[in-house]
């Protein structure tokens, strides 16, 4: 399964907004530096969606705030 989310990092909140067709915006508190904000974002899809985060991988955007994510 791939997903596209789009992230918004330095937020007051984490939120998950799911507009259907696996299109994402997600509300990140973590900085996007060091990789926090990649790994709170796994996290957070992970809790969202029931599945671990060994399941996710960031295909492509891993410094942008686009991403397409894979789930196996």
């Amino acid at each position: 399964m791939i997903i596209h989310v789009k992230v918004k990092p330095n937020s007051s909140k984490q939120k998950i907004e799911n507009f259907g067709g696996g299109r994402y915006l997600v509300y990140l508190k973590s900085a996007p530096e060091n990789d926090k904000a990649n790994i709170e974002l796994i996290n957070l899809l992970s809790k969202e969606m029931g599945t671990p985060p060994s399941k996710f991988q960031i295909k492509f955007g891993r410094t942008s705030d686009k991403k397409i994510i894979e789930i196996r």
